[in-house]
This record gives structure tokens, C-alpha cells and sequence, in this order.
């Protein structure tokens, strides 16, 4: 006897449940005991793991588990510190040791905004437009080489040319530009012109040289032309990957569809922005979604306009690696409690690439914001293959781990006599056991695993479907 067709419901579920998990791992017991040779990262993950599940029982992880903890990370930190090792690391040691370096990386956080203050205040005494109000003579002359210096950053030379116009605004030949010569002693003494003075000093101090070149080592200077084309292949890539995406779910649509017969009731939108209007804090919260596959709402309420509204049923993210989604994960569940705030009584405009859709709160409501939970409801696509030996340690949580103020010490202490001791990493244990700010790194394998059960290739969901 043939099998009755299953309902658009059931086939959803399906051909979710049917999709291969190729990113999945393992979980971790208390046997999971690393090899003497295992990667530092590795063990070190295994280790946590290991911590959080005793706190989990309301036990103490005990003296071995801390000795195999800080011999991982001294490990990890001689490996990051070898001449082929990791150069993000050795110049966050740099800095950490070096008072020009940290002088230097404070001036640079901020070098875009004060770049922006002392080119504004040129515009408003030296602007192209103000000059041809003087007659030509050295005065214009000296506006139009201040504007010049501000465009080649020439900040020294845009300091002299600041103090000769200012001689010569107080000459009798040229005096009577009191608001011009108002802008030049304002500009002369802005804090701003003197950070970035500095910073060009500072530019050729060895060390801070050295802190330079291994920056450029991990990639191209923000804002430079190799930068630039990174970031339009990378988007390239990304919107490649999301069309993809939204293929695969276009497919399922059209089996949903069938499944419904002539209703059809299943669309498909990209770039889904949620509206202001929502009642909670938009911050830090994934506020713009993919690829989301829709079900036309079969509740009584219509929109102002006579419109059926809708109901979301799978909400997907295209991530370039594993790592972009595990760093993802955070943002896209503070997204997921934004849409629970929605009024249950309120019909939501959502702009979308395909137009403007109209959404229920009571279904954003009633959507699953526990990680534990989402499985249903959210998809994170990737393009990459899956690695053969995965990474068991994620990026962010490795990135703190070096970067507590204890691993640095001991990694500036590497070369001194006698040499540093894996001991002086216990401070980092404590805080990863009992500080609220390590509780991601403590649960890094939990989440990670939860990350890797939500993530498909996009070629297995097209296939599925």
C-alpha cells in the first residue's frame, strides 16, 4: 500500500532531519583523556571541557587537570612565539612589553577620527572655495600648500605652514582676518594635530617598526588597496554563497508548495532587516538575516492593507567557515530574543530584497531563542569543507586565552634567565573556573558543538531537498 503524502509540515521537518550534519562533533567524556602528543590547542580544549563538566557535577577540577592546563597553554605560547609561529600573537607581546609600541598602537586606535577633526578644521580656513576670496600673494599661496598637507597627511609640515600663516595674519599687510587667524591658533593647538604629530615620530622607532612588519605578516593595513580588493572578493564570495543559499531554499519551497497544493503558501525572502519598531535593544543583535524560508499565516489577522500576513518557519545564515559562525553564534541568538519581544498583537513591516513583508509578532514570539532549541528553526549554511581533523578549540576563545595579561607576561618572560615557568599560567585557570567573563571559554566546546549540529554545506541541503 503506498504511503499517504506527507503534510507540507512533515515534509519540512524531513528534509531538515534528512540533511547530513558533515560539521558535527563528537561529545567529550571523562575519558577523553589527550595524548602526551596532542596539539596544544587540542588538549587545551579537551581540558576545559573536561573543567566544565566538574563544575557541572559541583566538583572541583582537581590539581592534574590544572597541570595539564597550563602545560598546553605554555605550549600553544612557545609554538605562537617560534620565528613561523603566529605574528598577531608576537606583536600583541610587543606591545604588551614595549611603552613606544603601546604609545603607538593607543595613537593609531584613533588616528581615523583625529585625521577627520584637523582635516575639517583646515576646510574651514583653507577650503579651495575660501581661497579664491584673496587676491593671489603669499598668503593663498601658504592656504593652498596647508590644504595640500592635510591631503598628504604632511602633519609637521601642516603644523610649520599653520605658524607662518599665523605670522603673517598678524602683519600689517595682511592683518584684519581675525576668524581666519581665530581657525589657524585653534587649529595650531588642537590635541588632535599633535596625536598624529606624534604618531609620525613614533612611526620610526624600531620596536614599533617590528610591531608594524608583523602586522602586515597577518594581513593587508586596513584601508590600503590590497585591504580594499580583499574585502570585495570576500563580499563577492559571501553574496556567491548566499544566492546558493537561497537557491537550495527556493527548491524546498517549491516541494512545500506542491505538498500544499494550490495554496501555496511558502515563499522565500532574503536580507530580512527587522524593523525599528520592535520593542527591545537592537544592539549587538543580529538585526539582518540571510535567507529566510516564510509560511503564509493562517490566522484571521490581516494587514492594514488587505494583505495575508506571514509566518517565519527556518531562519538562515551563510558563514564562510565554521570559526565566522561560532563567532556569529552569540550576536544570532540576541537576534533571536529581539524577535521574541515583538507585541503578539502586532502586524510587522519587514524590508526584505523581494519588497516589504509583513510579519505576525505572535509567530516572532513564539519563535525558539534556547541554543538547545533551534534546530528546526535556524540553519547555518557554509560553503567550506569540512575539515578531516577538526579544530576543537575556537578562534575567539583561543585568542583570549593568549591574550590575558598572565600569558603575555610569561610569553615577554620567555627568554629571560632563568626561563619562565609553566606556573605562572595558574592565574589564567582561576580565572576560567571562576570569573564570569571566561564562562564562554569554559562552555567553547559546548557552543562549538551546538554551532556544528546547525551548520550544513549547501550542496547537502540542495541535495536533501
Amino acid at each position: 500500500m503506498d504511503k499517504p503524502p506527507l503534510s507540507p509540515h512533515a515534509l519540512l521537518d524531513a528534509t531538515l532531519g534528512a540533511v547530513p550534519r558533515r560539521y558535527c562533533l563528537p561529545k567529550l567524556d571523562d575519558a577523553s583523556v589527550p595524548p602526551l602528543d596532542t596539539s596544544p590547542a587540542t588538549t587545551l580544549a579537551l581540558v576545559i571541557e573536561r573543567a566544565r563538566a566538574a563544575l557541572a557535577r559541583r566538583e572541583t577540577p582537581d590539581a592534574a587537570l590544572k597541570d595539564r592546563f597550563t602545560g598546553a597553554l605554555a605550549r600553544m605560547v612557545r609554538e605562537a612565539m617560534r620565528a613561523d609561529g603566529d605574528p598577531v600573537f608576537q606583536a600583541m607581546v610587543l606591545r604588551h612589553r614595549a611603552a613606544p609600541v603601546r604609545e603607538y598602537a593607543s595613537l593609531s586606535a584613533r588616528a581615523d577620527q583625529d585625521r577627520r577633526a584637523v582635516r575639517a578644521a583646515v576646510n574651514a580656513v583653507a577650503h579651495p572655495g575660501k581661497q579664491q576670496g584673496l587676491g593671489p600673494g603669499p598668503q593663498r599661496e601658504a592656504l593652498a600648500r596647508l590644504h595640500a598637507c592635510a591631503g598628504a597627511e604632511a602633519w609637521n609640515e601642516l603644523h610649520d605652514t599653520v605658524q607662518r600663516l599665523l605670522e603673517m595674519a598678524h602683519t600689517p599687510a595682511v592683518a584684519g582676518e581675525p576668524p581666519q587667524a581665530r581657525g589657524l591658533a585653534q587649529l595650531l593647538e588642537n590635541p588632535a594635530l599633535a596625536r598624529l604629530q606624534r604618531l609620525d615620530v613614533l612611526a620610526s622607532n624600531a620596536l614599533v617598526v617590528e610591531y608594524r612588519t608583523l602586522w602586515e605578516r597577518y594581513g593587508p593595513r586596513s584601508g590600503s588597496a590590497s585591504a580594499v580588493a580583499q574585502g570585495r572578493s570576500s563580499r563577492q564570495r559571501g553574496d556567491a554563497a548566499e544566492a546558493l543559499a537561497a537557491r537550495a531554499l527556493e527548491a524546498l519551497t517549491q516541494r512545500l508548495n506542491a505538498a500544499a497544493g494550490a495554496s501555496a503558501p511558502y515563499r522565500v525572502v532574503t536580507s530580512m532587516r527587522v524593523p525599528a519598531a520592535i520593542p527591545a535593544a537592537h544592539q549587538h543583535a543580529k538585526s539582518e538575516w540571510d535567507v529566510v524560508l516564510l509560511r503564509r499565516s493562517a490566522a484571521t489577522e490581516d494587514t492594514a492593507a488587505g494583505t495575508p500576513a506571514w509566518d517565519v518557519c527556518v531562519l538562515v545564515e551563510v558563514k564562510a567557515s565554521v570559526d565566522a559562525a561560532t563567532t556569529d553564534f552569540p550576536r544570532l541568538l540576541r537576534g533571536l530574543r529581539l524577535l521574541a519581544h515583538a507585541d503578539k498583537d502586532v502586524v510587522y513591516p519587514f524590508a526584505t530584497r523581494q519588497g516589504t513583508v509583513p510579519l505576525r509578532g505572535a509567530a516572532l514570539c513564539a519563535l525558539p531563542s534556547a541554543p538547545s532549541a533551534l534546530s528546526r528553526t535556524v540553519l547555518y549554511c557554509c560553503d567550506a569543507p569540512a575539515e578531516p581533523t577538526p579544530r576543537l578549540l575556537g578562534a575567539a576563545s583561543r585568542m583570549q586565552l593568549l591574550s590575558a595579561t598572565p600569558t603575555l607576561d610569561f610569553a615577554a618572560a620567555l627568554t629571560a634567565t632563568p626561563p619562565a615557568d609553566a606556573r605562572a599560567l595558574e592565574p589564567v585557570w582561576h580565572a576560567l573556573l571562576e570569573a564570569p567573563g571566561w564562562r564562554a571559554v569554559l562552555d567553547q566546546y559546548a557552543t562549538l558543538r551546538q554551532v556544528r549540529e546547525l551548520m550544513v554545506h549547501t550542496d547537502d541541503l540542495l541535495a536533501a531537498v
